[in-house]
């Protein structure tokens, strides 16, 4: 899939071939792109030398509750997890969100609603900082009274 045809398909302008999602034009037999290598589409994890520095966040766009067990593996390993379901149906969306919590919770976790239908799990050792609050400075250079 040449990369005009990708960022058609990522913009949701045209329709995405699954059989195009498991293979990538631009490999070469025995060369190493520096990527890790996922083997399902749906999770996408950062590269070995993030790992390494702890600065891992997945994203699991699951197809069915099966799919949740990717979710657990992510977070139980430390990795804060970005949960969209947004493609689910509503029944199997409840089923994800309810096994997220009881993940967060036996975990000592936090799960947070940054969108409809989307999720943010992060870890105990995890902050989440807000912008907001770098907004509203009631004194410095911008409250000159």
């Amino acid at each position: 899939m040449g990369s005009v045809r990708k960022a058609s398909a990522w913009l949701g302008l045209v329709d995405d071939n699954d059989d195009e999602r498991y293979y990538d034009d631009d490999y070469a037999e025995g060369q190493d792109s520096g990527n890790a290598w996922v083997t399902d589409p749906r999770v996408k994890v950062a590269s070995e030398t993030a790992e390494e520095k702890g600065r891992r966040i997945g994203t699991v766009t699951p197809d069915s509750f099966r799919d949740a067990r990717g979710i657990g593996e992510l977070f139980r390993d430390g990795v804060p997890v970005i949960i969209n379901l947004t493609t689910m149906e509503a029944a199997d969306a409840k089923r994800v969100v309810d096994f997220a919590a009881g993940l967060t919770f036996g975990l000592h976790g936090t799960i947070e609603r940054v969108a409809t239908r989307v999720f943010l799990l992060t870890p105990a050792h995890t902050e989440i900082v807000s912008g907001e609050a770098a907004g509203r400075q009631t004194d410095g250079f911008f409250n000159q009274s």
